[in-house]
């Protein structure tokens, strides 16, 4: 469907994949409102830049590297095939359905029924298998030797991270800041914010206490297997950091923090009662970092905080 481009090995290279990819995927996702908001705002004492990635086409910033890999790659006839706790396969399937291309999505039981649906919805065969993301992940690649489909990683990839790298660049484009805040799974979405923010802003992971894939990996020095669990398992549950997402953290990561869920819960009810947004828990990662003191900015420091995904139910919220 496209010209495949060389693997990057610098963070110039990476530069260069990512003004690719945006150029690629512009008229197939949204530019993502950059939300400005005055020191005490959703009680932080200095000034936020809310990038909402939750409005974006599938409910999540994965719709740009599943864009991204299907137009820069090339799809067989066979399609495509991916794993996912539920936002990267609802991302492929909407890619898949709007390019023409027939996908095929393995789920595991954790993933949420709204998140589940929404793969339904876009007309995707869905595969439930196992309890896990490497279970899901395993039956993945079986198919994918048995059928010649083109396997789509969650994070793994370089099409994937240049993908998910377009975020950062978009929102430097409106409102540059000096520390990023970015929620961490497999790493896609960090290693490509970092790899493009590279010396530009100040770039700080979080995870839970539940799920500290790349914090554990940066503490090792190298990718490590961890287990798992808590309540936003099913985005940020991976059980370990992609290759090529930790050798750009490595780099260009300043830290990653840990926050507890009942962090995550009380930033997601701040987002809902004082801005009207309905987020994933692990969207509000960035807002739990602040409120926590996980993350302690200086004064007058402006922090971006990407709000990843908003695929709830809005009645699970359960807020007035």
């Amino acid at each position: 469907m496209g010209r495949v481009l060389a693997p990057c090995d610098t963070a110039v290279d990476m530069d260069i994949r990512i003004d690719d990819a945006a150029a690629a995927i512009a008229p197939w996702v949204r530019r993502t409102p950059a939300l400005s908001l005055a020191a005490g705002s959703l009680g932080v004492d200095v000034p936020l830049v809310l990038k909402l990635e939750s409005m974006q086409r599938s409910g999540s910033f994965k719709a740009r590297g599943a864009f991204t890999k299907l137009l820069l790659d090339d799809v067989p006839s066979a399609g495509v095939a991916a794993a996912s706790g539920g936002n990267h396969g609802v991302a492929v399937a909407h890619a898949a359905r709007a390019l023409g291309v027939r996908a095929e999505i393995f789920l595991h039981s954790g993933t949420a029924p709204a998140k589940r649906g929404r793969v339904a919805a876009e007309e995707a065969e869905i595969h439930l298998a196992g309890s896990s993301y490497a279970e899901a992940e395993a039956a993945c690649r079986a198919h994918v030797a048995a059928t010649g489909a083109l396997w789509v990683p969650a994070y793994d990839d370089p099409l994937v991270v240049a993908g998910q790298g377009t975020t950062a660049r978009e929102l430097w484009s409106e409102a540059p800041v000096d520390t990023l805040l970015v929620a961490v799974g497999g790493g896609g979405l960090i290693g490509g914010c970092a790899a493009w923010l590279a010396g530009r802003a100040r770039v700080v992971g979080v995870e839970t206490r539940g799920t500290p894939t790349l914090h554990e990996a940066l503490r090792a020095g190298h990718p490590v297997d961890i287990e798992v669990g808590g309540m936003a398992v099913d985005a940020l549950g991976a059980r370990r950091a992609g290759a090529l997402p930790f050798e750009i953290a490595r780099r260009f990561v300043d830290r990653v923090v840990l926050v507890d869920d009942e962090d995550l819960v009380r930033a997601q009810r701040r987002l809902w009662t004082e801005l009207r947004l309905a987020a994933e828990l692990a969207s509000a990662s960035g807002l739990a970092a602040l409120a926590s003191g996980a993350y302690r900015p200086a004064p007058g420091e402006r922090v971006g905080i990407i709000v990843c995904g908003g695929n709830v139910d809005p009645t699970s919220l359960g807020y007035a």
